[in-house]
């Protein structure tokens, strides 16, 4: 039997080389309607565009239905009709390969590069919690998602800053955003000294107030740099002050001295090479202005300033009924109090200060914001609604509903563990024993097809940022993953409801029964892998 890890782009990579030189044509169907006759379509006016009058040559049908490769999936059968050429999968094969090795498919398409180094900078956590702004809670949240997602595809990641105020500390532990704590500040004196001969001679330095050294011209800068790069075409000068020093010098030290791999301790940290790393600023867009302007001031302070540095700016935040000013700490005791109550009218009774609950009502309240947060596209306009619609298991659109369906599937495994117990089934069989082309229900093959098969190349997708493109600016698809949860809680909740996985203890159904429980660990390992991307645990119960 083939071996290797099949792969959604490769098979669309192939498919699209099998057709000859010029744009891709092929396309991964993921509407259950489509599926039941195709997986990949080329559509007819994409063919009559590459060929004359829209007619295949036989020699690239034939390329086409003998499809082969690393990652390609077995070909069942290509057919031309009016909206193309039709191409289905062997699907019972696909799910043999496929399930036959579930942990490959928790995992990165493809790790970084060796000695891939990033830098995630962060400015809005030098601010304290009840300042935080509902922009600047996007602008962490995206950071965090991408410093895990860029850690599990291999890369070394550094943050910064490092949190030194402790009620902030504690605020993104309850957020259960991962970033390092500090007590220093780092040394200044080497950039003191930088920035005093590169003051602008005018004015009288005695005047100025404490902490305040004085401006530096950046506009030859910006214009050396030229137009096109992004640069506010308005920025002439900045304001040098001993906080600004501070903040240069803890990325300067972050980039120059980089842990060994495997280290989180900076003080045992060799020095590195500041142009092999990536830095990319994290900003809210009230913040870019005032990160352009420390991104030139690092550039004409210190000679080893990386010289790739971007800026991923998160779009606004509006909420919808709601005052401008709420803060991130209201925003949460706002949807933790949502989700206490949306409980107890479950349950009908208040759970709220059961210390069995506590821990499950603080999961399920920073799942709602992580997927408020980041299912939309960092770089767009986000619009929050306080509405209790979206504290509900019914609702499948909100992180609640995702982990509503992850309780499900521990309860389904939990009751085969228990009827197994009871002597009502038999253990578990070897994988290889299973026969996967009892897999025939529809819902089965949208599990598979449309998340379990392409989620390591989502999660290559998520950490993959363009740091060579020109211009300022770069874009992330932290959006993928959350989009992806949501789309799998559907298919499995619709799947769950209309199918019976655990059926009555006869041997003769016990075949059927342990083929959809191992698909159903597959789609358990995406939506714990998945999780994990969002800093989430997988709950048990709700």
């Amino acid at each position: 039997m083939a071996t290797g890890r099949l792969g959604v782009e490769e098979t669309l990579g192939a498919l699209n080389a099998a057709l000859g030189p010029g744009s891709p044509v092929w396309f991964k169907e993921t509407r259950a309607r489509h599926l039941r006759a195709r997986d990949f379509l080329a559509p007819q006016r994409a063919l009559q565009a590459r060929f004359q009058d829209g007619e295949v040559p036989e020699c690239v049908f034939h390329a086409v239905t003998s499809l082969q490769g690393p990652g390609v999936a077995p070909v069942l059968r290509c057919a031309r009709t009016s909206a193309g050429l039709e191409l289905q999968l062997q699907r019972s094969a696909v799910f043999e390969r496929v399930l036959g090795a579930v942990a490959d498919y928790a995992a990165p398409a493809a790790p970084a590069a060796p000695g891939s180094r990033v830098l995630l900078h962060c400015p809005a956590l030098r601010a304290a919690p009840c300042a935080l702004r509902l922009s600047q809670l996007r602008a962490v949240l995206v950071a965090d998602h991408l410093a895990r997602a860029l850690h599990a595809h291999g890369v070394s990641v550094r943050l910064v800053p490092a949190v030194r105020d402790r009620h902030m500390s504690t605020f993104l532990q309850q957020l259960r955003v991962d970033w390092p704590v500090a007590s220093e500040r780092a040394a200044t004196e080497a950039l003191r000294s930088r920035t005093l001969a590169e003051l602008n001679p005018a004015g009288d330095r005695e005047a100025l107030p404490p902490g305040v050294l004085g401006y530096v011209y950046l506009k030859e800068l910006v214009e050396e740099r030229g137009r096109t790069a992004g640069y506010d075409p308005n920025l002439e000068n900045c304001l040098v002050t001993e906080d600004l020093l501070s903040v240069l010098a803890e990325l300067q030290a972050a980039v120059l001295h980089w842990p060994e791999a495997g280290s989180l301790d900076l003080a045992a940290a060799g020095d590195s090479d500041a142009d092999g790393c990536v830095v990319v600023h994290v900003v809210s867009c009230e913040e870019e202005f005032q990160q352009q302007k420390l991104d030139l001031l690092w550039r004409k302070l210190d000679d080893q300033a990386p010289l790739s540095q971007k800026h991923l700016v998160c779009g606004p935040v509006k909420v919808a009924g709601a005052p401008g000013t709420l803060t991130a700490p209201e925003y949460y005791e706002y949807r933790h109090a949502q989700v206490c109550e949306a409980s107890a009218m479950k349950h009908s009774r208040d759970l709220a200060q059961d210390p069995a609950w506590t821990e499950t009502f603080r999961v399920l309240s920073v799942a709602t914001i992580k997927f408020e947060m980041l299912s939309t596209a960092p770089q767009s306009q986000l619009l929050l609604t306080l509405a209790d619609s979206s504290i509900s298991t019914k609702g499948t659109k909100s992180g609640i509903f995702v982990m509503y369906n992850c309780a499900r599937l521990a309860t389904l495994f939990e009751g085969y563990k228990h009827n197994m117990e009871q002597g009502l089934y038999p253990t578990f069989p070897p994988v290889s024993s299973l026969d996967f082309s009892l897999l025939h229900d529809e819902g089965e093959w949208l599990l598979l097809f449309n998340s379990v098969l392409p989620f390591p190349g989502l999660l290559s997708q998520t950490a993959a940022l363009d740091h060579t493109a020109p211009g300022l600016h770069i874009t992330a698809r932290t959006e993928t993953v959350c989009k992806l949860l949501v789309q799998l809680s559907m298919d499995f909740s619709s799947y769950y409801n209309r199918v019976h996985i655990l059926g009555e203890p006869r041997p003769h159904l016990f075949g059927q029964m342990f083929a959809r429980l191992q698909l159903l660990r597959a789609v358990c390992e995406v939506l714990h892998t998945g999780l994990a991307m969002l800093g989430l645990p997988p709950l048990s119960h709700i």
